[in-house]
């Protein structure tokens, strides 16, 4: 029995190519709509931002970074670069739910985004190098 007949990394690779999509279109969604609400003012967004205090241009940035972020998963050569994106975003979102009276709950949601993007930049690093190695010719 040669190597190749027990070799299952082909498979393997799928798999994860699969799990790295679904994740990536199913956070896509979710951020966009969270970044939407935050763009057109909804109610409950409007008042987030007020209990932040930090006023709501904030909102409109994170609406913004949030949306791009979203739509940059759905593109391959963009995914690893919108993860690393939404992952900082998560990182200021977490921050601000400690430091918020009322909202210290939400910051354990933002956590596990944060790693969730996390895995997804790391599983999506081959196109995150090639970006790079294209900008930089």
């Amino acid at each position: 029995m040669n190597r190749s007949d027990t070799d299952d990394s082909p498979k393997r690779g799928r798999a994860l190519e699969i799990i790295l999509w679904a994740a990536q279109i199913l956070l896509a969604a979710f951020f966009l709509f969270q970044g939407g609400t935050k763009l057109v003012g909804a109610e409950d967004a409007v008042r987030l931002f007020d209990d932040i205090g930090l006023g709501q241009w904030l909102r409109y940035v994170t609406g913004i970074c949030e949306v791009a972020g979203a739509v940059g998963l759905l593109i391959p050569r963009l995914s690893g670069l919108a993860a690393l994106g939404l992952l900082g975003v998560m990182v200021g979102a977490t921050i601000s739910n400690l430091a918020t009276p009322g909202y210290q709950a939400f910051a354990v949601q933002t956590v596990l985004l944060g790693i969730v993007f996390a895995l997804v930049a790391w599983g999506r690093r081959p196109q995150t190098r090639a970006l790079a190695a294209m900008l930089r010719r």
